[in-house]
Formats: C-alpha cells, sequence, structure tokens
C-alpha cells in the first residue's frame, strides 16, 4: 500500500517513524516543491547542504534543474559528485529528478560539452524534434514503463498517465538493463526514467506531475520501506 498523501507535522510521534528523505542543496535545482511533495507522501524531508548531513538510513534525493555546466561545477565545488557516486555504489535508494538523471551519465554537451558523474553509459544530447516541435519540450507527456519487475513501484502507475517534462536535453543510452521508461517527442525517443537496484531517476519532474507524480513517490518509499522489513 501506498504511503498517504498527507503531512505529518514535524514534532508529532509519528514522525520519528517516517522513512526519511534528504534532499540534495547543491545551490541549484527545484528544491522546496520536491521537498514538499515528499512530505506530502508520509517521508520526514530535510535538505543536506553537505555530505556529511548526509544519514546511512536516508533516501538520498537529487534534484536538479538549469545547465548541467553549472550544476557539476557545484556539485565538485560542495563534494557531493563524491558522495553520490559512493552512495550509488552502495546501492543505497537514491532519486534523481530532472538533471539529476542527466548528471549520472558520462558526459553532456549542453553549454558546449562537459563531463558528468559517469555511472551509466551513455551521454545527454540536445533535443532535435521535427518542425513544429519546439525546445524546450515543457507540458505533459507519456511514458511506456517496464513493468517487468517493477510492479510495486508503478501500482496505481498506467503508460495512459501523463507527467510532467521541461528540458531541451535528453538521456541516449543503449543500456537496456537500467531502462525504465521510454517517451517521444516529436518523433525522436529518449530514456524518461532509469532504474538500477534502489536507484531511480527521472527525466519528467514528479513532484509537478500532481497525483501520479505523487504515486510515484509514494510507491517508491513503500518499496524502500519493505525491502527495510524484509531485512529485519
Amino acid at each position: 500500500m501506498p504511503f498517504p498523501q498527507q503531512r505529518v507535522p514535524s514534532n508529532s510521534p509519528m514522525s520519528a517513524s517516517l522513512p526519511k528523505v534528504a534532499v540534495i542543496d547543491y545551490g541549484m535545482g527545484n528544491l522546496m516543491s520536491v521537498f514538499r511533495a515528499w512530505e506530502r507522501v508520509g517521508a520526514k524531508a530535510r535538505l543536506v547542504t553537505a555530505p556529511n548531513q548526509i544519514e546511512p538510513g536516508d533516501i538520498l534525493v537529487f534534484p536538479g534543474q538549469g545547465c548541467i555546466v553549472d550544476a557539476m561545477q557545484l556539485l565538485r565545488r560542495t563534494g557531493f559528485d563524491s558522495a553520490i557516486r559512493d552512495w550509488i555504489a552502495q546501492d543505497k535508494p537514491f532519486f534523481g529528478i530532472c538533471l539529476g538523471l542527466q548528471a549520472l551519465f558520462k558526459y553532456s554537451e549542453e553549454g558546449g560539452g562537459t563531463e558528468c558523474l559517469g555511472i551509466f553509459d551513455g551521454e545527454v544530447k540536445k533535443l532535435n524534434p521535427p518542425k513544429g516541435f519546439k525546445v524546450p519540450h515543457m507540458g505533459w507527456d507519456n511514458v511506456a514503463f517496464k513493468r517487468s519487475g517493477n510492479q510495486k513501484l508503478l501500482d496505481g502507475i498506467s503508460d495512459s498517465d501523463q507527467f510532467y517534462f521541461v528540458h531541451s536535453y535528453c538521456v541516449k543510452t543503449d543500456d537496456k538493463d537500467i531502462a525504465l521508461g521510454i517517451s517521444e517527442y516529436g518523433n525522436e525517443s529518449f530514456a524518461s526514467a532509469v532504474r538500477k537496484g534502489n536507484l531511480i531517476a527521472t527525466q519528467f519532474h514528479p513532484e509537478k506531475s500532481q497525483k501520479k507524480g505523487l504515486r510515484l513517490y509514494s510507491n517508491f518509499l513503500s518499496e524502500q520501506l519493505s525491502l527495510r522489513k524484509s531485512k529485519i
């Protein structure tokens, strides 16, 4: 069952048992909308401004918007680049959003080109849709999800549901093992969601995608809680 979509006051006795979500504050990104969305689905969310503020039991959330060149510079300056790599290498729960998806790959051609975190093979390229399709891709669109092995994560979500996108660049990868969702803009397809173990990352913004976006967050929390209970 997904978590109830309601906030629990931080001073409530219930708050101590809530899943803890650490939202990375590295100097850019749509932090407060992401923060509030996780609170709404039942998490005890907080912002972390340095890697040493991340706790072992956290779910680490990497939001992002803007230019990948600036984002990578800030991640390196704050030390979050190494912290994210180490966290993912240990298969700890992680959720990347928009730029938080793109930064996981090797290279982006945005801003003249920049090396990214290099966790996955693939590149981030500028959208090149046919005439009549504007860039950035902005608005609601479908995601064709890979359902095998992802039933809990995708409970209550169908391929007819739409999610909110705002982006000019997209992920191109041949790694079928990490494919979770594929979307199309014009006749151009791109990876709109990836998964590896306890890592999920999306090109779309769940926090801006109303009920279905919150459902995805809620399902992820439920999945993580089930995994933790199975280890007890």
